[in-house]
């Protein structure tokens, strides 16, 4: 399985100055939880925002055009994705930001896991999550975060699997 997971305000904003602008312990709780034992692919922006140090018990990949010590990198997604299809890895995938991963990441996707937090965010600057084409995923329910009361959850699903993008074979 292939899938995004984020959260975002009622603006669709992610983030502001490579931080996320708020603070819900549940949300986070359920975000390792649902990552752990996966590969997680970030952008170049959200790996420095985690100041340069992998997330425990994950596989981490970066995706960047720039050089990068100390992280298994790639310069686009699909590339890191024929590697893992060539290594023959099984674990889910999931794409953890920024907002240019998770536009690109759309293509390759079957969910889109998404919780929407209260707290607005007018910041001129912020990250916003890009739309959802609702012609292109199905939103299931809305529903409360099992971990987090006061935020709701939404998962999209593809509604043709087959219309997702191939991974391309890497000889």
């Amino acid at each position: 399985m292939r899938g995004m997971i984020a959260a975002m305000s009622p603006e669709r904003v992610i983030g502001v100055g490579g931080t996320i602008p708020w603070s819900h312990p549940g949300d986070m709780r359920r975000f390792v939880r649902v990552t752990k034992g996966s590969v997680v692919v970030m952008g170049r922006l959200t790996w420095e925002s985690m100041n340069r140090k992998p997330l425990p018990n994950r596989r981490n990949i970066v995706i960047s055009s720039h050089e990068m010590d100390g992280v298994e990198h790639y310069a686009d997604i699909a590339t890191a994705l024929a590697t893992l299809a060539r290594e023959g890895e099984a674990r889910d995938v999931w794409f953890i930001g920024g907002a240019r991963i998770y536009q690109d990441a759309m293509a390759y996707c079957d969910v889109i896991d998404l919780t929407y937090v209260p707290d607005h965010v007018t910041d001129a600057s912020a990250v916003r999550f890009p739309p959802i084409d609702e012609d292109v995923w199905e939103p299931g329910a809305m529903v409360p975060h099992e971990d987090e009361p006061g935020l709701t959850r939404r998962v999209f699903t593809r509604r043709d699997p087959g219309s997702r993008r191939a991974i391309p074979s890497m000889m």
